[in-house]
């Protein structure tokens, strides 16, 4: 597509991956809005890009029904969605509570349905969308401590596949990006604290470019699942 025909909406586009992916689309020519469920985060992050800010919280299904009619209103049209708002949680089997396993899958599988399906409505009307699914590695592997995060993400992987089936009558394109270990917020609000920037680690701007490149193809084809790998991690 010609990204300067772009109307994007970027779920949890206040930080990491999500605020890569809006500044670099925004930077491109894309018409980007951004939704978190933080106000004042969501609020700096739109400044820093240009996008429009809209609080959302993606597992509340009224929400997102709004949301999709404010984006649409606001960039007067729409024709992307990047499915990124996740959270994670780890711990052993043994240890693993209900209350966070279900948070997680709130967040990272319902709330990716809700806004896919809201999503799906409107570019089946318009013949025309991209949707794309923000996985993990983990969306083909299990470790240890990753019961309620893994989950989620194969959960996605089959989703996608579905949606995809689905779709691509419509015009529509699912495509999934799977990346390792990024260097982002993420491990903190997991619980593990900060991560020390490491240069040899894969940084949001590396999973923001892939997804404007994958977008930026021609609209006869598409990208169904890219894996990305740091090179050499130290």
């Amino acid at each position: 597509m010609k990204l300067e025909q772009a109307k994007v909406l970027v779920t949890g586009g206040s930080s990491g991956i999500g605020l890569a992916t809006a500044r670099l689309l925004s930077e491109a020519g894309a018409a980007v809005a951004i939704c978190g469920r933080n106000q004042s985060r969501l609020e700096e992050a739109a400044a820093q890009t240009g996008c429009t800010a809209i609080q959302t919280d993606v597992t509340d299904e009224a929400e997102v029904e709004k949301l999709i009619a404010s984006v649409v209103q606001a960039l007067g049209g729409y024709n992307v969605v990047i499915n990124n708002a996740g959270i994670g949680t780890f711990a052993p089997l043994l240890e693993q509570s209900a209350a966070d396993f279900r948070q997680v899958w709130e967040t990272n599988v319902l709330g990716a349905m809700l806004v896919a399906r809201e999503s799906a409505r409107h570019f089946a009307r318009e013949e025309y969308g991209n949707i794309v699914n923000i996985a993990s590695t983990s969306a083909n592997r299990g470790f240890p401590g990753g019961t309620a995060y893994v989950a989620s993400k194969f959960a996605l992987r089959g989703m996608t596949e579905c949606w995809r089936a689905e779709l691509r009558k419509y015009n529509v394109r699912v495509i999934q990006i799977n990346p390792s270990e990024v260097i982002t917020e993420f491990a903190t609000r997991a619980g593990y604290g900060p991560q020390d920037d490491n240069p040899s680690k894969l940084q949001a701007n590396d999973i923001g470019g892939l997804i404007v490149d994958v977008l930026k193809m021609e609209d006869r084809g598409f990208v169904t699942d890219a894996t990305v790998w740091a090179t050499n991690p130290r």
